[in-house]
């Protein structure tokens, strides 16, 4: 098994559907996301306990889409967190993450006339995301989203927010590293590449990461589940490396067609053009020897206006 765990790092890769299970999605790993969930609100709110519920929603009606949330908990003040980690870019990724959302909504609406008043709890989307957002600016790695006025940018609603992660942006090193929503993000990027824990991490706050989180200590049939799962994250990140040299290629093809049309575009532009020149050039040197009008018309194929306004 040695050789095994050589190959598959010294901690279990967070970014995979097996950490995010052992680190997050048991009750022993409460903590870790109650310290999550902390640091991305920043006093905002104060989580101290989380319920973890059925992350599955089936469809309402005949043909209707299932949907399975990859961590969806409760907190003690009956706010409600779906917390998604996402490893390939969508292009309706925005969409699918208002979506879901809004099927949990509709679920916490009360039945019968308690339903009436419409009052619903705190709804929040927390997104891990191995991919920049369309449009995101490229050193922008936290995005924390309201509804909000577009003139007075005031907080329209304040019971719906998206918290999102884009961890390519995410590029500071150890010694930049100081808030513990960084921290986070430091380990979600780079936990399965370290040996041990980092001196600037808080040692109260990761202690119990870097405890669950050792290769050396996982069973047989964990092991081979997180080969598995290690093996998809690896698959997810080859399509992303192949689709961003697919367009890159097709970007340079097409730039390089471009060029050899605006080349070509040029050149016969220019025959063009030299030949209309070529033909004044003639047509003056007709007039020089008092050739008539028509006769120099005729042979150059400019108008009689065009020749008698050659100098």
């Amino acid at each position: 098994m040695k050789t095994q765990n050589n190959l598959l790092g010294k901690y279990v890769d967070i970014c995979t559907d097996f950490g995010w299970k052992l680190y997050f999605g048991h009750e022993q790993g409460k903590q870790n996301l109650i310290s999550f969930l902390n640091s991305l609100f920043g006093g905002e709110k104060v989580i101290k306990d989380l319920d973890y519920r059925a992350t599955e929603r089936q469809a309402e009606r005949e043909g209707g889409r299932k949907v399975i949330f990859d961590l969806y908990c409760t907190s003690e003040d009956n706010s409600h967190f779906i917390i998604e980690m996402q490893q390939l870019a969508q292009e309706f990724i925005k969409d699918r993450m208002v979506y879901y959302s809004s099927r949990l909504i509709h679920s916490l609406v009360p039945r019968g006339p308690l339903g009436n008043s419409y009052e619903l709890p705190e709804v929040y989307l927390i997104g891990i995301l191995d991919f920049s957002l369309q449009g995101s600016l490229p050193d922008k790695y936290y995005n924390d989203v309201l509804l909000c006025d577009k003139d007075s940018k005031e907080i329209f609603y304040d019971k719906l927010g998206y918290k999102l992660l884009c961890l390519p942006n995410f590029n500071k090193k150890g010694a930049e590293v100081k808030s513990t929503m960084d921290m986070w993000l430091y380990l979600f990027k780079h936990m399965n590449a370290l040996n041990e824990m980092p001196k600037f991490l808080d040692k109260r706050v990761f202690r119990l990461i870097f405890e669950l989180g050792a290769v050396s200590n996982l069973t047989v049939d964990d092991m081979r589940a997180y080969e598995w799962s290690l093996k998809d994250k690896r698959d997810a990140e080859s399509i992303r490396i192949t689709a961003e040299r697919a367009a890159l290629r097709q970007a340079q093809e097409g730039l390089q067609r471009g060029l050899e049309q605006g080349l070509q575009q040029g050149l016969e532009q220019g025959r063009k053009e030299g030949k209309e020149e070529e033909k004044r050039t003639m047509a003056v040197e007709l007039k020089k020897l008092n050739v008539a009008v028509e006769v120099i018309a005729k042979a150059s194929s400019l108008s009689i206006e065009e020749i008698e306004n050659l100098n």
